[in-house]
């Protein structure tokens, strides 16, 4: 394990590679988004964009559907800065590396995350598409970005209680009210992954609380509490679970939810971001 010297030196290369490029324009919210889910990054004006090759210490991900690029400018009137693409541990990075850019934004100086992912609907109500929003999560990956020597900035041991900020959820309420766009909430459960689960560990996760699962969101939102920052999660179902659907679950499945999905995610995400 490298030690915290040489692992916030790599925060720090990678955070000055990015505030070098935004021009003295540092974001007030980080948006991660998650599979899928990319063509949000779209809709920020003045982009500037940032390609993973020019930042040290970013890999390129390998996963269909994430984009590999840092999008900074306007969203909701507020600067902005999306992570198109997020690194997982099933490609073989280490939850220090899936939590570098949480890790970079806070070095910017950003106290607001707002994390989307794609997941599976545990909760029988969900139908695919579904909105969830994330009131709490249960880490079945068994990783932890805080492991080790404690880094500059972070926090030996952080706060749970709380790890979606509870008021960013009544304000994500208050936005989907608003704007018309159906919003559900539970507890979502991080697995390691690359396979989806088996029927049996989809009635185990039920027991145990779940409403919905996936394979990411949990590190990087231990690593962002670990310093200070403000954490809101939406799920977009983009397919029911193993037991619980009817069809073979495919990746091109959760592709196709998540671009049924993304005018409501995107109105949501610009409510709240125009009101954070």
């Amino acid at each position: 394990m490298s030690s915290a010297g040489e692992r916030a030196a790599a925060v720090d290369r990678a955070a000055a590679a990015v505030r070098e490029r935004l021009g003295g324009r540092p974001p007030d919210i980080v948006i991660v988004l998650g599979s899928g889910l990319g063509g949000l990054a779209g809709d920020i004006g003045d982009a500037v964009r940032i390609p993973y090759r020019e930042i040290p210490g970013f890999p390129l991900p390998a996963v269909a559907g994430h984009g590999g690029e840092l999008v900074a400018g306007v969203l909701g009137g507020r600067p902005v800065i999306a992570q198109s693409g997020r690194f997982h541990m099933y490609e073989g990075h280490g939850a220090d590396t899936c939590a570098l850019p949480l890790r970079v934004f806070g070095a910017l100086g950003v106290n607001t995350v707002i994390l989307t992912n794609a997941a599976g609907g545990i909760r029988r109500t969900f139908a695919g598409g579904a909105l969830m929003l994330i009131a709490d999560h249960i880490n079945l990956s068994f990783r932890n970005p805080l492991f080790g020597p404690v880094l500059p900035g972070d926090e030996r041991f952080p706060d749970m209680s709380d790890p979606y900020d509870r008021g960013l959820r009544a304000l994500a309420r208050r936005v989907a009210r608003e704007r018309h766009v159906p919003l559900e909430e539970g507890v979502y459960a991080g697995l390691l992954g690359p396979s989806y689960e088996t029927p049996s560990e989809v009635r185990m996760l039920e027991r145990l609380g779940a409403d919905a699962v996936g394979m990411s969101t949990v590190v990087e939102v231990i690593a962002a509490r670990a310093r200070g920052m403000r954490c809101l999660g939406i799920s977009t179902v983009t397919n029911l679970a193993a037991g619980i659907s009817p069809t073979r679950l495919s990746h091109d499945e959760v592709m196709e939810t998540a671009a049924r999905v993304r005018g409501a995610l995107t109105a949501l995400v610009e409510g709240v971001v125009a009101a954070a």
